[in-house]
């Protein structure tokens, strides 16, 4: 690879994109971007090339914090700096690995050293390296929730903290923070998105034209990387003294009265959370004036920096997509463009006994037209009012009752054509009910997987359950053990004074146990026998309050489909719980109910899964109603053994029983057995307050697993 950057001006199109990186380089308290898009859309590359362009700065000679030689850290762990002398170079920078730890990122002390010879023998992390210059998160998405919070209180505070056994470190970190992620990965939780300052959709242009440009640029680049940039060459430099030239216009830059009322009122009129989209949004609108040469900020700007700054903080659940009404907010910054609010007009005198200003009926009279009137906004025949129209009577149009796909209660009685369908028959997608808390369903005995918010493991969060021997480097010192591994020893080693003598075997580190990410594979029964009980709806809303249970577990999901003859893997595992919802949304029903190969499926699956991320434990939900009418006359038979071969394998799972009826033969419930796991019903999956089903077979779940 060259060392040669690719150009921030060779690249082509993402405007939005550029000028979002643009605006926090001159203004890095705007709070960082987000870059959300699809995979081969130039977003590392233009990140990248954005480090080129930010001004030299001057750093203390032998500093690792790059302390100003005008304005030293106090607090720098290298010391004051007074008067120290200083050097200009680049800003840096710094790239943050997915893998990366919490020692790697705010330094880490040698805890060794500390305790033997009460030294602080500290080595900075990658916030001391990115401190003024550039932090780059790539696939941010996939980062572990506690790195990203560190990540981004760092970022907010301008500072970073390192604790360690009454050991403290801080500095300072003020960087311009950009993070990408591939959204078919994985979500960010809300709480997290909010924290960063602006958002930018990017994809890639579908204009042949421009996609031809982008692949002939590139190419050259590759061909001739140091001729290739110098044909940009100019075009940076003037770029670069643009933002030299924003940042010091940026003090001077006025944010009026009526801008900063149009901000609140569209934060306020779009219902974000906080304030905190208020302050971004101000802090990008001065931004953008600073940018345009401008030292008042006007409605433009402010529409602008809407768009930036709000979509992604108007999401209310996990499926809901980012994404402002734009005519809403052209409404609401008309409405408050006014330099001062309007007077209130004066109260009007009373008017005289009997004059034309006296309106006996209020409400609007025989004469009114209002709500008690039968007229053009009110009433039966106007349609308006207060409720909604009536349906049109015998003399009426004919009115056409809604089906099931139009919200109709998926237990009500319909037509008989509807409930017998032909098993060949494949039957429209219908809408999932609404989502609800569910029960927690958890994975026996204690993992070792990602840090999540499911199952018990053992974890670098957590609480402290006991002590070990470091398996590696010490990062986290058993202090009483440690204290009571040396003690039978201090005699024998000569201990002369009050400090203890410590030797290396003595050292013992915490075992903190927390929870674990899991992954959730379903397997869904979309056979016609589910439809033929007009009750996909309700299986659909159930099975999309288990994927939003997953999404705020951190969970990786997959889903298994059977239908037909055949068992599909409508969704391969992933972290990306919205296109589950979206596939659940267009599952389609009908035909045959090929049990057996869905569980060997969801098998095969897991077998795969097991070899590529063996620490991630797997928690199967089957959702049938038991039926096996596939693969011939033992298909039964044939169910019951692929759930044996799961049982075998020490698979935890629960069994969500979409039986219904008056007369219910049991068929979930069997297969559950034969799992070894628990089976709910959809009435059951909402209730709340009970403990993990799953722990309710721990002995046998156990047995198993030694079995196996």
């Amino acid at each position: 690879m060259s060392d040669v950057r690719y150009p921030f001006t060779a690249i082509v199109g993402m405007a939005d994109l550029r000028l979002g990186l643009l605006l926090n380089a001159v203004s890095p308290a705007v709070g960082g971007v987000l870059v959300r898009g699809e995979k081969g859309t130039a977003k590392s590359t233009m990140v990248r090339a954005l480090a080129g362009l930010l001004p030299s700065i001057t750093a203390v000679d032998g500093c690792r914090f790059a302390c100003d030689p005008a304005a030293p850290d106090p607090q720098c762990p290298d010391g004051a700096h007074a008067r120290a002398p200083g050097s200009a170079r680049p800003a840096r920078l710094v790239e943050l690995p997915v893998g990366v730890s919490e020692d790697r990122i705010v330094g880490s002390l040698d805890l060794e050293r500390a305790l033997a010879e009460g030294v602080k023998a500290y080595e900075p992390g990658l916030l001391a390296q990115a401190h003024r210059g550039v932090l780059y998160i790539d696939e941010v998405n996939l980062l572990q929730d506690h790195v990203v919070d560190l990540l981004l209180d760092a970022a907010a505070m301008g500072r970073s903290y390192v604790e360690r056994e009454g050991v403290s470190v801080r500095h300072a970190a003020r960087f311009l923070l950009v993070g990408t992620m591939n959204p078919e990965e994985g979500e960010l939780r809300p709480q997290l998105l909010d924290r960063f300052g602006l958002t930018v959709e990017i994809a890639a242009t579908r204009e042949p034209v421009e996609r031809a440009e982008v692949v002939r640029r590139r190419l050259a680049y590759d061909a001739d990387p140091a001729g290739f940039a110098a044909r940009f060459a100019e075009d940076e430099r003037a770029l670069a003294a643009r933002i030299t030239a924003a940042r010091e216009l940026l003090a001077a830059v006025e944010l009026t009265d009526t801008a900063l009322r149009q901000i609140t009122a569209v934060c306020a009129a779009f219902e974000v959370d906080g304030l905190r989209a208020d302050i971004v949004m101000a802090r990008t609108a001065v931004a953008l004036a600073a940018w345009d040469g401008r030292t008042e900020v006007l409605a433009e700007d402010v529409r602008k920096a809407a768009q930036l700054a709000l979509p992604h903080r108007r999401r209310r659940n996990p499926f809901d997509a980012p994404g402002l009404d734009e005519e809403q907010l052209d409404r609401l910054l008309e409405e408050h463009a006014q330099q001062e609010p309007e007077p209130e007009p004066e109260p009007a005198p009373p008017a005289a006994e009997g004059s034309q200003d006296d309106d006996p009926d209020p409400e609007g009279g025989p004469d009114g037209g209002g709500p008690q009137d039968g007229g053009p906004d009110g009433g039966p025949d106007g349609g308006g009012g207060g409720g909604a129209p009536e349906p049109s009577g015998p003399d009426g149009p004919p009115v056409e009752a809604p089906g099931p796909e139009a919200g109709e209660d998926a237990a009500a009685p319909q037509p008989v054509p509807a409930q017998h369908p032909s098993p060949a028959r494949e039957s429209a997608p219908v809408a999932a009910g609404d989502p609800y808390r569910t029960r927690l369903f958890a994975v026996d005995g204690t993992g070792r997987g990602a840090q999540g918010r499911r199952s018990p493991a053992e974890t670098d969060g957590g609480h402290t359950v006991r002590a070990r021997r470091p398996r590696g480097r010490l990062t986290r010192l058993h202090l009483s053990a440690t204290l009571r591994a040396a003690a039978p020893h201090q005699v024998a080693r000569g201990r002369s004074s009050r400090a203890l003598v410590l030797h290396k075997d003595d050292f013992r580190e915490q075992v903190r146990q927390g929870r674990e990410s899991n992954l959730v594979l379903f397997v869904v029964d979309a056979s016609g026998s589910m439809a033929a009980r007009q009750r996909m709806t309700a299986v659909k809303g159930a099975v999309l309050s288990l994927l939003m249970d997953a999404y705020q577990r951190r969970d990786k999901i997959g889903m298994i489909t059977f239908r037909g003859a055949a068992a599909d893997l409508a969704l391969p595992p992933t972290s990306s719980v919205e296109v589950g919802a979206a596939r659940l949304e267009s599952l389609p029903t009908g035909g045959r109910t090929p049990l057996a190969a869905g569980l060997l499926r969801a098998h095969e699956v897991l077998r795969v899964e097991r070899l590529r991320d063996p620490d991630r434990r797997p928690l199967l939900v089957v959702v049938t109603d038991g039926r096996a009418t596939g693969g011939g006359r033992d298909a039964v038979a044939q169910a019951h053994r692929a759930a044996g071969l799961l049982a075998a394998q020490g698979v935890a799972s629960v069994v969500l029983d979409c039986e219904s009826g008056p007369v219910r033969l049991g068929l979930a419930r069997t297969l559950a057995t034969r799992l070894r796991a628990t089976a709910v019903t959809l009435d059951e999956l909402r209730a709340d307050g009970v403990a993990s089903l799953v722990r309710e077979n721990r002995p046998t779940t156990t047995a198993s697993r030694k079995a196996a």
